[in-house]
């Protein structure tokens, strides 16, 4: 069952402010510091979720057309996929940060401002939409409510792999 705007604004607010709150956790000196090998800073982490996150407005308010389907359809799907912590994904190219050091006042900062932008643009769309500007790899075009959701459940696994950082370099 479709959530209402609010309550979807609500849980992309709530999952972007945990986000945001681990950053902000995280003492700056080691913002940029290698946990473990094979894994992500805590910066470029927040850096992917930028890159991931900040083109939602863009889309929401981009073309759409009618959709044939269940609205929400594919949110199940993307939850299975991405909430299962055993999987390993390869981060496409458009969206896979750099490995450099990044400003952690800056990445939290304008995070801040992709979940205002967010929360804006959710606000009173027709979330039942299909939106044609991009097609997500493997899921094709999504809805504008499946497309916030991709936010939240997104996010949430980054918010798993943070915590793991978190205590990796806690323990250093």
């Amino acid at each position: 069952m479709m959530k209402a705007n609010q309550e979807l604004i609500k849980e992309t607010n709530n999952t972007l402010d945990e986000l945001i709150g681990l950053l902000d956790d995280i003492p700056a000196a080691q913002f940029n510091t290698v946990p473990f090998e094979g894994s992500w800073t805590a910066g470029q982490l927040a850096q992917h979720l930028t890159l991931a996150n900040s083109g939602f407005p863009a889309l929401a308010t981009g073309p759409v057309a009618e959709t044939d389907r269940a609205p929400d359809q594919m949110v199940a799907p993307i939850a299975e996929s991405f909430l299962n912590f055993d999987t390993k994904f390869e981060s496409p190219d458009f969206i896979r940060p750099e490995a450099r050091d990044y400003d952690k006042d800056k990445m939290i900062s304008g995070l801040k401002k992709i979940k205002a932008d967010i929360a804006a643009e959710i606000g009173d769309l027709d979330l039942t939409k299909t939106c044609m500007a991009f097609a997500f790899p493997v899921l094709g075009n999504l809805t504008r409510y499946e497309a916030a959701n991709f936010v939240i459940i997104h996010t949430t696994r980054h918010i798993h792999q943070l915590k793991n950082i978190y205590k990796v370099l806690n323990k250093k």
